[in-house]
């Protein structure tokens, strides 16, 4: 019943801090071969630069405070 008890506190603490977390930030990427950009939060390959950021919204237009 004790190890029962312990489980569920270590759980609920994880939960906890997830609840605390914050989104990962948007980027602006450029192409380096057609100059296309997008927005992600990850960098998308070796052919792509970041050239804005960090963003808060998918559009990248609202910067990150």
């Amino acid at each position: 019943m004790r190890i029962a008890l312990a489980l569920l506190a270590c759980l609920l603490t994880l939960l906890a801090f997830q609840a605390l977390a914050k989104p990962a930030p948007w980027y602006l990427w450029e192409s380096r071969i057609d100059g296309q950009r997008i927005c992600l939060q990850y960098p998308p390959g070796d052919g792509w630069r970041q050239i804005g950021g960090p963003f808060s919204d998918i559009r990248c237009s609202r910067p990150q405070r």
